[in-house]
């Protein structure tokens, strides 16, 4: 038997473009904020959390156990556990999931667990000729010995490795995400200008929920700049005057010659951070909390790396087989949209048996309608920080079920590597 798990409430900061408003944030302050908001809005005591659980993949080397390092900052109590997990794309997602085991298990009653990521902080790294050479320079014992070693020095050596592009690209295939999502565009047939038109659409849904103050609820304020003289409370990327013009003047990025993937039809590199307040039965009847939502299950799936942008169907079919339920019961389906010609071959596959049983998926899951996707826009709109993102999905999923007294919501997302992951969760508010 296990434990019913709830999520209390959810939040997240404003999303920066990498290089924008949060370029100086360091990774733990884009989550240490949002629970020291949650402890307060709620007046937990500072020594009853149990566990801190923060996804995150560009560790920084100052912060090696960024969970931690967020659950001493928050003020918690220093005998409350904080670790960081990895799991590329869906590392925020992960810590949700390990949350919910721990609950689920009797082995916790409140957790903090969510992601963060600082990809503006993500380093240029010397390559291994000038490392050999530091090497050498500390080897050497008297001055003549490191002008000798130094002698060696060449130019070339300084030219960095930008880490972000070499985390971008996949050790098993040797193709970066982008060029994976050219591999399905083909596969599929999808065109430039569907790409397009479904970056178009991103945009414009995220510009108007904006406007609408759909945002609201789930984003903290932050304070950011150089000498922390503002305050950020809305998401830096989407674009008012995004247009199929605009878009259809850009070149193919991955492939420069035949490709249909762009800068405009991809999500951005982007800063942020997400936190869910998770909790049992017996948590919400100790500190009478009143939940948002529960999760109902998760399900992660793995496939060949250069098709990793297919993940969300695998793990959608396992997750709803798991809860026994069908997709045409799920009221909102949140799904990243890292590249546009990735999630429109995710969802021709949802609806074509012949694809999903070149998936290994016997029964057809269906067609997901537009107006039940991403309803105020995705990643291409609103930005991928790449450990965020998978419990980012959630916050925003559980918010919007709340705002329509909608039941059931489904999000998923791919993951580098050849993975998928997703949560099923139900609104109880």
């Amino acid at each position: 038997m296990s434990n019913t798990v709830y999520l209390v409430d959810g939040v997240r900061t404003p999303q920066a473009k990498s290089g924008a408003d949060l370029k100086d944030v360091a990774a733990p302050y884009l989550g240490h904020y949002l629970i020291r908001h949650l402890m307060d809005k709620y007046e937990l005591p500072n020594n009853e959390v149990d566990e801190v659980i923060i996804g995150n993949t560009g560790t920084p080397a100052k912060y090696p156990n960024v969970g931690r390092v967020i659950a001493l900052e928050a003020g918690l109590d220093k005998k409350t556990s904080g670790y960081s997990v990895h799991r590329n794309c869906a590392s925020g997602m992960e810590a949700v999931s390990q949350g919910f085991d721990k609950i689920a298990l009797g082995r916790a009653d409140l957790v903090f667990a969510g992601g963060v990521e600082n990809m503006s902080q993500m380093p240029l790294i010397y390559g291994k000729e000038m490392t050999d050479l530091f090497i050498e320079l500390m080897k050497a014992k008297t001055v003549q010995a490191k002008l000798k070693t130094f002698m060696n020095f060449r130019f070339p050596y300084l030219n960095p490795i930008i880490a972000i592009e070499q985390g971008l690209t996949d050790p098993f295939c040797g193709k970066n995400m982008g060029q994976t999502a050219e591999i399905l565009a083909r596969e599929f047939n999808i065109s430039r200008e569907r790409q397009d038109e479904f970056a178009n659409q991103s945009h414009y849904r995220a510009v108007a929920a904006m406007k609408e103050g759909k945002f609201d609820d789930e984003i903290i304020p932050i304070i950011c700049g150089e000498n922390l003289d503002k305050l950020l409370s809305q998401d830096i990327g989407p674009r008012p005057q995004s247009s199929m013009e605009s878009l259809a003047k850009l070149k193919p990025y991955f492939e420069r010659e035949t490709g249909t993937v762009t800068v405009g039809n991809s999500c951005p590199i982007t800063d942020g951070g997400s936190i869910w307040l998770m909790c049992s039965e017996e948590a919400l009847k100790k500190y009478n909390l009143t939940p948002m939502a529960r999760v109902v299950d998760y399900h992660f799936h793995g496939l060949e790396p250069e098709r990793m942008g297919m993940g969300p169907l695998l793990a959608m079919n396992g997750v709803l087989k798991k809860a026994n339920m069908k997709l045409d019961q799920m009221d909102l389906i949140e799904i990243n949209e890292a590249f546009a010609a990735q999630i429109l071959a995710v969802l021709e596959a949802c609806k074509d048996v012949n694809y999903s049983k070149r998936w290994g998926i016997d029964e057809v899951l269906g067609e997901i309608p537009s107006e039940k996707l991403n309803v105020n826009g995705g990643a291409i709109a609103l930005g991928h920080p790449v450990g965020s993102t998978g419990s980012r999905l959630i916050v925003t999923l559980a918010h919007e079920l709340k705002k329509r007294k909608a039941k059931y919501g489904l999000a998923s997302l791919c993951i580098g590597g050849g993975q998928g992951g997703a949560t099923l969760i139900e609104n109880l508010s």
